[in-house]
């Protein structure tokens, strides 16, 4: 297993393509009044909530070009917090934190989508492989579950995570949705998210069908996958065109911790893949799916929480 790549910065455990500054100035943000936040574990609808939220705000995409996305959605761990003082208002700041460690305000509002935890571990097998800098090209799916079953993918355990931000659930500025009610009726969901966002963003997209259509078709998994794929393909290039003196300390950091070599490989597969529900079924062996349940029932044990995905035939 590839868990060489992993450390803990603070007690925060995440992998060595984080620049440790970087992270310790995410961990020590102070949020503001207005300010908006993302989070989830991986692999869990991060990238849709963020086109959603986007849209919804601003009225159009975000950008393609993936250094104008992270200028306009910023990744606090890889970015750190000067990245949010060059954010545009309104916008929303993406985060992988649990919530312990994830900078909370009561003025600050925040959207916690999850996945079943099937999916999720395909989801982000696929991501960790398809990413250099994991160094994990040649893994295997049973290689990847142990992991992700022991809490030694990135960002730590799936279960701490989920059950460390739902018990937060009714907190008035936290908004928790799954990835599967999203994906069943998103437009219920888009316009519950808009009314957290602000009752007159909820206003607005009743008012006009078309502004509600707009948000719709383009948060659609082929429409935003070709968006933030194709800005992800050309990365490096976008790097490149930067003089050195030029680029954002985050980028600096980034590159001298991925190191030359990583940064320069392709990417092994798209970062919005599939976007469906039940790939699993297509992975999992019945001793994998016997592993996850009695993972499930030893770290869930008095917790209701599995009770999100009751509709969807889980094991």
């Amino acid at each position: 297993m590839a868990t060489e790549g992993y450390r803990e910065v603070d007690g925060y455990y995440i992998s060595a393509g984080f620049h440790e500054e970087c992270v310790r100035s995410a961990l020590g943000y102070k949020p503001v009044p207005g300010d908006v936040f993302i989070t989830s574990y991986p692999k869990c609808g991060t990238t849709w909530m963020q086109h959603i939220v986007y849209n919804i705000l601003n009225g159009r995409s975000p950008p393609s070009n993936a250094m104008d996305a992270f200028r306009v959605m910023p990744f606090l761990e890889l970015q750190g917090v000067e990245s949010i003082a060059e954010m545009p208002r309104p916008g929303a700041i993406k985060t992988h934190m649990p919530f312990r460690f994830q900078p909370f305000s009561k003025d600050a509002k925040y959207f916690y989508i999850t996945r079943n935890p099937y999916d999720c571990c395909v989801s982000f097998f696929y991501h960790t492989k398809g990413m250099p800098e994991y160094n994990f090209t040649d893994g295997t799916f049973d290689e990847f579950f142990k992991m992700f079953i022991e809490g030694k993918a990135d960002f730590g355990d799936y279960f701490d995570h989920l059950l460390s931000w739902y018990e937060h659930r009714h907190d008035p500025n936290v908004f928790l949705l799954t990835y599967e009610d999203l994906k069943k009726d998103t437009v219920t969901w888009v316009l519950k998210i808009a009314d957290f966002l602000g009752k007159e963003y909820g206003r607005k997209l009743r008012a006009d069908q078309v502004a509600l259509d707009q948000v719709m078709k383009k948060t659609q998994v082929g429409s935003m996958k070709k968006n933030v794929n194709e800005g992800l393909e050309s990365f490096i290039d976008q790097i490149n065109a930067i003089p050195e003196d030029k680029r954002p300390r985050w980028l600096q950091l980034t590159m001298e911790a991925m190191g030359e070599e990583a940064l320069n490989k392709p990417m092994m597969s798209d970062f919005v893949r599939k976007g469906v529900v039940g790939d699993w079924r297509s992975h999992f062996s019945a001793e994998q799916v016997r592993r996850l349940k009695e993972r499930i029932a030893s770290k869930t044990c008095g917790s209701d929480v599995m009770d999100l995905w009751k509709n969807i035939d889980l094991p």
